[in-house]
Formats: structure tokens, sequence, C-alpha cells
């Protein structure tokens, strides 16, 4: 392959133009002074007014290395060669008109020469693949100590970090660390969760925008939002405080005076000035849990705020200012509330930005073992003193934790409780069987409902299937297909459905196949996992 240099004339390093020149060092002469570097062609770039020096050079290269075609291309860098928008436009302009073939030449682009400003842009450029190659560097000489003469030298960087095994290793440790972090360290094998936590890492470290998390109560919203805020502020995202209110405790007068504070003498028992939490959170995290009990007068002076960075306090008539990153959490259907009239469809389509579904406990049972541990670990670091389970007591807990028929209706809340309860009650640290069927005894009874043998989860199908073949179901088929729509909801994949679907049956079968099983009973009714994911 013919190999190609392409690089920007230096107006001061490449400046000498007399017969002193071949004393001095010059980055673009230097290029074709070292015997490992042979070079097909040379793509000078320079602005017109520097014409002459242009063609010095251009004949000083040709005269060392006769066998390089070297060229001259005029660009025009504007008035203000520092200006990043003029000198990248004008860069780029001319790679767009390049006739570059990767095929057939090597390329690599000089970095040493020009503007900062100029190096900048030729970087940039290489690395969107506008040019093309290497970035190749070259230095003055070195005086050696044996008292040879002295050596300039060069190095040639490659931007394609898939072929830094040290780095790639690297950024793969630093995100991991990321989604460890904001898993509480916690060992998550469900494959959807995972992947949500991922996509929430992104979001989290590139936007600002509002974020919405959903899920039941006691799935982690809270705590997910906290670690949100431990991670901004560790790479510097955030200066401010985190401030979580539960939106639900908010109610008639006084909520407006919470969010927003008031000024003294606004109302009765107003004796003083109150901030309020939006400008407590002023350059930090505002969480607003359960975002759908605001009334509707506080969800518009929110929206204001939001998009102005600006909102009034109870009493006032001068604004007052906090700009703050908004993390809204919901156990409810915000779009039915809109339907209904409770919800702002304004707010609502601004904090829907960045959505995501925490998923129940009860939809990630291969999770159960390692938040276990991260219960006994937090319940150390709270009481100062470690519990553990024996072993058959720890198979029992887990056997009754993982089965389909165990509920988790109040989410990580109800296995917070249960170790809690277990530890308490365990002799010398050590959960016995006694606590475990003790334990398991309780949760079951809390989790009876009077009148209902269990929590059935249904979705609804209109939305699915369309209203004219939903209202062609048996109701038995409607409540049957309802279930299982929501168990491929919450679940990472088909296979993961249906082992949670065919959980009985699996069982008793040589050969299970749980996802071919789901597949064709949906095909039954023209679905598929995809369509209902």
């Amino acid at each position: 392959m013919k190999r190609v240099v392409i690089g920007i004339l230096g107006t001061k390093m490449d400046s000498e133009t007399d017969f002193r020149r071949w004393d001095a060092w010059r980055p673009t002469v230097s290029l074709f002074q070292h015997e490992d570097l042979l070079w097909d062609r040379l793509e000078l770039l320079a602005e017109g007014n520097f014409s002459k020096l242009s063609e010095c050079v251009l004949g000083d290269v040709r005269q060392i290395s006769p066998e390089t075609v070297a060229r001259l291309h005029e660009v025009d860098f504007g008035k203000d060669p520092w200006d990043l928008e003029t000198v990248y436009g004008a860069l780029h302009d001319w790679a767009r008109g390049y006739p570059f073939d990767p095929e057939n030449e090597e390329y690599f682009i000089h970095i040493t020469t020009g503007t900062h400003i100029a190096q900048i842009s030729l970087f940039l450029l290489n690395e969107a693949g506008t040019i093309p190659g290497k970035l190749i560097q070259t230095s003055p000489p070195m005086v050696k100590r044996n008292r040879q003469p002295p050596v300039a030298g060069y190095s040639v960087i490659d931007l394609d970090l898939s072929k830094y095994d040290k780095l790639s290793t690297r950024f793969q440790k630093e995100q991991a660390e990321v989604t460890d972090f904001l898993k509480s360290g916690i060992a998550t094998r469900n494959a959807g969760f995972n992947r949500l936590i991922d996509r929430i890492e992104q979001v989290a470290l590139a936007s600002k925008a509002p974020m919405l998390l959903t899920g039941p109560t006691g799935a982690g919203k809270s705590q997910l939002a906290r670690r949100i805020f431990d991670l901004r502020k560790q790479r510097g995202g955030l200066r401010g405080n985190f401030v979580e209110v539960n939106c639900a405790t908010l109610t008639g007068d006084t909520a407006a005076s919470a969010l927003f504070g008031h000024i003294r003498g606004s109302f009765t028992g107003a004796q003083k000035d109150r901030p309020g939490l939006l400008r407590e959170a002023d350059g930090g995290l505002l969480f607003l849990d359960e975002i759908g009990e605001l009334g509707t007068d506080e969800q518009a002076m929110l929206l204001r705020a939001l998009e102005d960075k600006t909102f009034l306090p109870v009493g006032a008539d001068k604004p007052v200012t906090s700009d703050f990153q908004l993390i809204a959490g919901t156990n409810r259907e915000l779009r039915e509330a809109v339907a209904a009239g409770r919800f702002r469809e304004d707010l609502m389509s601004r904090i829907d930005l960045w959505t995501f579904a925490l998923p129940p406990l009860s939809g990630r049972r291969e999770d159960l073992a390692p938040n276990l541990d991260y219960e006994l670990e937090r319940y150390r670091k709270n009481n100062g003193h470690k519990i553990t389970f024996n072993k058959e007591a720890r198979e029992a807990f887990l056997k009754f934790a993982e089965a389909p028929d165990s509920l988790w209706a109040g989410n990580f809340r109800d296995l917070n409780a249960a170790v809690t309860r277990m530890a308490t009650l365990a002799p010398r640290g050590r959960i016995r069987t006694e606590e475990v069927e003790e334990e398991i005894s309780r949760l079951r009874q809390s989790w009876h409902r009077p009148g209902k043998n269990a929590v059935v989860e249904s979705v609804d199908l209109d939305g699915i299937l369309g209203a004219g073949k939903a209202a062609e179901l048996d109701p038995f088929d409607r409540v049957q297909l309802s279930y299982v729509a929501a168990v491929c909801r919450r679940s990472g994949t088909l296979s993961e459905a249906g082992r949670e679907v065919f959980a009985v049956s699996r069982t008793k079968r040589a050969v299970t196949n749980d996802a071919d099983r789901l597949k064709k009973y949906l095909v039954k009714f023209g679905l598929t996992f995809d369509a209902i994911t």
C-alpha cells in the first residue's frame, strides 16, 4: 500500500527559508529525514498568504525524498486561526473533497504543526473517520550521551482503542464498577434488570434531563435515585445536595410551601421565611417519589421550575431560581392519571424523556440469593454484629423465596423485614430452620388478602390484540392470556417467562423447553414475546 502523510504548514516551526534552515529542526521536513519512514505522497495544507514558505518546504521535501510526490492544498482559516468553528469547518470541507482510497493507501495525519485549534480539529476529524488513518507526532532532536549526532524523533498514534488490550480492559472494568455501584454491589443475575441498569448508567452520566422511575412500592426506586446522585457527585456532575420527598405526604396548603418555600407572613403560621425543597436541591438532585400524588397547582409550578429554573415562593412577588436535576418516582400509571385529568399532560411530557420501569422482586427471583446476602450485610452494618444462616436454613428460605407462589407483595421491603426479624431472633447470630419456618408462615399470612387466593397480575389486552380481537376471547382465555402477558413484560427473555408460567409442570417433564412451549401458546393468539414486551 502507498503511504500518504497529511499535514499543516507550520508557519513558525517550518519558517526558516535561508541557508540556515538545514541546521534547524523543521517538523514537516523532518518527516522525510528518517531512514525507516518512506512516503509516497505528502499532502501539505497551508493558507494562501504563506505561499513562499510553502514552496520552500515542498522543495526541500522533494530534494530529500525525490520519490515522494509533494502537493500543496490551499485552505482558508479565516481572520482568526484560533476560532474552532472556522478552522474545523475549513479542514472538514477539505477532507470531504479529498479522494481517500483506504483500500490502496495508508494515511498518517501529522499533528505537530499548526495551532492547537488546528491540531484539535485534525484529531476530531480523525476520530470521526472523516480523515482516516493514524496520527503521527514528530519531536526535535535529542543529544545523545555517547556524542553521536542528535536524532529527531517521531511516534505513531492509532486511535483504534480496540487494539489496546490494556485500555479496553480498563474501560470495561470502569464500566463494570459503575453498574456495580448502581446495584449497591449486588451481583444481580436477572438479564433484564442488568440491561436496565446499564442504560440508566449511560443516561445518568450523559444527561441532566429529568428521569422517571416507575415500579411497585418497595422495588428500590428511592435507593436507586440515591445511588444515581452519588454517581453524579463522584463524576463531578453535581455540586449540590440530594433532597428526597414523598409527595403523598404533601397535602393541602402546606404542599406548595414545602416544595417552593414561602415568605414570612404569607399565611397564618408563616412566622419566618422558608426556602423550600427546590431551593435546597439547587445544584443537586431532587427526588420526588410518588409524583402522581402532587396537586395540579403544584404540578404547574413544578413544570415552570423545570423549564425556566424559576418559581414563586408562596406569598412572594419576585421569582427565585434553582437549577436542579429531577428524578421522579411513581407506582401508579401516570398516563391513566393524565387521561383522567389528575396529572398534567405537559408535565408528563417533560418528565417522560427517560423512563425506567423497575421490575418487582417476584420478577427477579434469580436475584433473591445475592439480595439476601446484601440484606445480611446491611443488618451487620446497622447493628454491629454479623448474622449468618446455617446451610439447611438458607436452602429452605431460598426454596420458599424463589418459588412461583411466593408473592413478595412488598418487594424488597418484605425481604428486608424478613431478614431483620430472622436476624433478631437468631440465637448466637445463627439463623436456623426454626426461624426460617416461622418467617415463612408470617410472610404468607401478610400476603393473604381476604376474598383472594392470590394476587394476580394482568395487562390490558386491548392494547396488545386490539379491541376487536380482545372482545372475541372467552373470559377464561382473557384471564389466562392477560396473566401470561404480564409475566412476559416483566421478564428479560422468553425462556425466563416460560420458566415462571410453567413453573410446576416443567418439573414433571424430562425435557422442559419452556421457551418453545410459551412461544406456541402465544402463536395461538397471533402474538410474539417481542410484540408483548
